[in-house]
Parts: structure tokens; sequence; C-alpha cells
């Protein structure tokens, strides 16, 4: 049987994420969340302290390989912090996240392209500002459920990549989810080099932010996790070097895709559970304080039913991620489907139990002197993230 218990080295690592959660990313977080220019949190002081502070503690690069500078640790220690630095700060976790996708994949397809490694991967390692932040582009306008299509040849990225005279040049744009868009430093962009193949006709390339031709929207302007970027990005004669090409289309390119979305959707669960943990603990604080009929709120059974659900809720999520995690540590990328039931089951449980936790604390779990409310919004947008649950689950159920 598995060992539930924390090594030593988890342990260090939760305590340190729950330390500066508390600390920092809490009261950060709720402060840029009620900002309602969504542009102006990525302006404020705020919010690049929190995330350097993110950056200083190493939390960005906890699956690098020590010998690019990073932490080294495996899945299975990255995911009990993925969830502690949610429960304080979701919407810096949903930054993080995709934050190392481009020097990861570096390491990973080709770690012997030196210009690459040495220009996005050990500054990465390196960097305690929080500005050499990776995003990565797949969905388009008119290419969102349809991204994992790999058998109609109709269905293509319309981002196109021409190779000319050793560069490639991408043309086209990416939707208004691309995570970490308006701040990145670095793009992963999925585009088509073979319009005949389909999606199997696209390749994956590194592109610079700072490359003439990159031009970002505004911040989209949600209802939750407003303190995670997301915005379409342009891509207008962007030249790149033929070698940042670093995943050529055809047959392959379906494995590429779902191994970022095994890995990507283990991350989006635990911030489920984090901002389930939020939530609960929140409403539990508040039910043993609160009388009404002549007792705390906690000791009705109405009231008690929903606090032991969230808590089930709670730990059975964390045990599917948990299990997801250790798939990944086995072996990577880990289990599809084990991975996506994961993601689906947190993030549904989420969106249902936080908004049971704003219930428990009636007139104020609606009111912003309680912070309650923002959970229920940023867990909102979890079943979207990364796939649609429904897509996801359609997905999932191939794999039987």
């Amino acid at each position: 049987m598995p060992d539930f218990s924390l090594t030593d080295t988890q342990r260090e690592m939760v305590e340190t994420a729950r330390s500066f959660g508390k600390k920092v990313l809490e009261p950060a977080e709720i402060e840029l969340d009620r900002i309602a220019d969504p542009d102006a949190v990525f302006r404020d002081e705020r919010y690049w302290e929190a995330l350097s502070g993110c950056f200083r503690l190493g939390f960005h690069k906890m699956s690098m390989a020590e010998s690019y500078g990073g932490l080294g640790l495996d899945p299975s220690t990255t995911g009990p912090v993925w969830e502690e630095l949610a429960r304080y700060g979701a919407g810096f976790a949903a930054t993080l996240l995709p934050a190392a996708i481009v020097p990861q994949l570096v390491c990973i397809l080709c770690p012997q392209n030196r210009e690459l490694v040495e220009r996005f991967v050990l500054p990465f390692c390196q960097d305690q500002t929080g500005r050499t932040i990776s995003a990565w582009g797949s969905s388009e306008p008119d290419v969102g459920s349809d991204g994992s299509n790999y058998y109609d040849v109709n269905v293509r990225h319309r981002t196109r990549a021409v190779l000319r005279r050793g560069r490639y040049v991408l043309s086209g744009t990416k939707s208004n989810f691309v995570s970490n868009a308006g701040i990145a430093h670095v793009y992963l962009v999925f585009a088509c080099v073979d319009p005949s193949r389909g999606l199997r006709g696209s390749g994956a390339f590194v592109v610079p932010a700072d490359a003439p031709g990159v031009c970002r929207e505004k911040a989209l302007d949600k209802i939750g996790l407003r303190v995670l970027n997301q915005a379409a990005v342009h891509f207008e004669d962007v030249e790149v070097p033929e070698e940042y090409m670093i995943f050529p289309p055809g047959d392959d390119y379906p494995f590429l895709h779902n191994a970022i979305i095994t890995v990507g959707n283990v991350g989006v669960g635990y911030l489920a559970v984090g901002l389930m943990r939020a939530a609960f603990e929140q409403a539990l604080a508040y039910a043993k304080v609160r009388v009404q009929w002549g007792k705390p709120i906690c000791e009705h059974q109405l009231v008690a039913r929903k606090l032991f659900d969230a808590f089930v809720a709670i730990e059975s999520a964390r045990a599917l991620l948990w299990k997801a995690s250790w798939l990944a540590a086995a072996g990577f990328p880990g289990d599809l489907k084990t991975s996506l039931a994961a993601k689906v089951y947190a993030t549904e449980q989420a969106v249902r139990h936080t908004a049971e936790m704003v219930q428990v604390l009636a007139g104020y779990g609606i009111s912003r002197e309680y912070p309650l409310e923002k959970y229920a919004r940023d867990a909102k947008l979890l079943p979207i993230m990364d796939g649609t649950n429904e897509t996801l689950l359609v997905k999932a159920a191939a794999q039987f």
C-alpha cells in the first residue's frame, strides 16, 4: 500500500508554502482581486512583489532538474505544495503552473540545443523577479475543444508556420485564454506547418515575447482568478530560427499535446482542492462561533452536513490527485485518464462546495468582508481551465 505520510522534504516545502501563503500571497491576492481594471492588476507593485517572492523561494522551478538550477522535485512532492499555494493564493498558483512550460520542454525534448538552454532554461532557474515566465498557446478562436480532434484533417491550427531561408515565420492568433499571455517572457506556440495533416501537421515553437510582430491584447476581464493573467496573443510574421521548433509535426503530435494535458490538469485539480480547503476552513471557523437557536450553527444538522460533505470532497479529491501524481512520478507524463478524472472530480466538487460554504455564512458569505465569495468565483473557472470538463470526460473515457 502507498505511504501517505510526507517526507521531511515534503513537510518542509509545504510549511514554507503555508507560511509564505499566509503572510504574502493571501493579502496580496485579496487586494488585487478588488481592482476593477484587469490590466491594472499586472502593473501593481503588490503583484510583482508577491510573484518575485514565489521565485525567490523556488516555487517556479520545483520540477526543473537540479543540473539546470532547479529543485528536482517529483510530482508527489510538488502536488501538496501546489495545494498549499492555492489555499492562500489560487491566482498566483495558477500563474506558476504554466510558468515553466518552455524551460521544461526544452530540457525534455532538446537538451542538446545550447542556445535555447542558455537563453530560456538557465535564466529561468536563476530568476528571482518573476519576469522570465512562460505561456503556452494552443487554443484559438476557432479551435477550442477541437484541439483534441487529431483525426479530422479539416481541423487544424489557423496559426501558420512557414519555413523561409532557415527561419520559421509565424502568423495567427491564439485565443483570450492563454494563461500568462500578457506578462510572458516567452511562448510555446502550436502552429500549423502542414495543413494537409490537420492537427498532426502542427509543430511546437519557442517564441520570445519581444520578437517583432508579437502583439498581446488586454487582460481578460473575468469573474474569478483575476490575479491570473489571461489574454489573446497575435503573431504577425514573427520570425524564429528553425531550431526553435522543438517538436515537429507528425503522428507523435497527440503524444505531446496529451502529455501537457496530463500534467496540467493535475495542477488544476490541486488548485481546486486548495480553494475548497480555504472555503471549508473559513466556514468551519465561523460556524463554531456563530450562535443561533441557542447553540453554534455547526451543531445544527443541516450545517454539519454541509461541512462534512466538504471535508469528504477535499479528502477524496486529494487522494485521487495523489494517485495521479504518483503515476506521474513513476513515469512521465503519468496516466491521462487518471489525471483527467482527478481534475474533473476535484473542480466539480470545488464549484459545489465553495458555494455551499458561502451558504454557511449566509448574508456574510456574499459580502466582501469575507473572502468566501472570492473562493466561489475562483472555483467557477476551474471546470473550464485546461479544457472544459465535458471535453476532458469524453477524452478520458476514450482511454478505457
